[in-house]
């Protein structure tokens, strides 16, 4: 889908400008009895954003990582999508759980398999420890997140601690198995 390691692929819309980049984790680890694939689940959620007033203007490459923490439980696909969209932190995130909800999610334990887990990581440089905490609490400890924000920001620089991403992708704990999809 992406044209090599580091081009996002384009989701079709024009970037917003002077608007705060927001990012979105996708990731997805079962088959979907309607949509199939993870992959596809996910191209169904990014497909399904404009219904809660967002939409994708770009698209990192796909991966496959092994669940965090290790498990014995099907390998995940990542992307990161940036987004548009004229929603607030708090409005976003409820959207985004009611894609997650429309597509079938139940949430019965932390880290259990899923067919779609659509994840607020970055919302500008806005800095929250509310409801939404902002930037996301385990972002800078996930290659699953970093490798393909990195596809689409390589620029960007953690709000917290003003590390940049390839600081950040560095100093990753290891044992982290990760692979970038064709």
């Amino acid at each position: 889908m992406c044209r090599g390691p580091i081009r996002p692929t384009f989701c079709g819309w024009a970037t917003v400008t002077g608007a705060a980049s927001v990012y979105v984790g996708l990731g997805a680890n079962l088959d979907h009895p309607v949509f199939g694939s993870p992959r596809r689940t996910l191209m169904r959620a990014l497909a399904m954003l404009p219904t809660i007033g967002a939409r994708c203007v770009a698209l990192s490459g796909w991966y496959r990582s092994a669940p965090v923490p290790a498990s014995d439980q099907p390998w995940y696909v990542n992307a990161v999508a940036e987004v548009a969209t004229g929603l607030g932190p708090e409005a976003l995130l409820a959207g985004l759980h009611r894609v997650e909800d429309r597509l079938g999610r139940v949430r019965r334990e932390p880290n259990a398999p899923r067919w779609v887990d659509l994840d607020l990581l970055a919302y500008g440089d806005e800095i929250r420890d509310g409801s939404v905490r902002l930037p996301h609490p385990r972002l800078d400890s996930r290659a699953f997140v970093l490798l393909p924000l990195a596809d689409l920001a390589p620029g960007w620089s953690h709000p917290v601690t003003g590390e940049t991403i390839a600081r950040l992708i560095a100093r990753l704990p290891p044992g982290q198995d990760i692979e970038r999809l064709a």
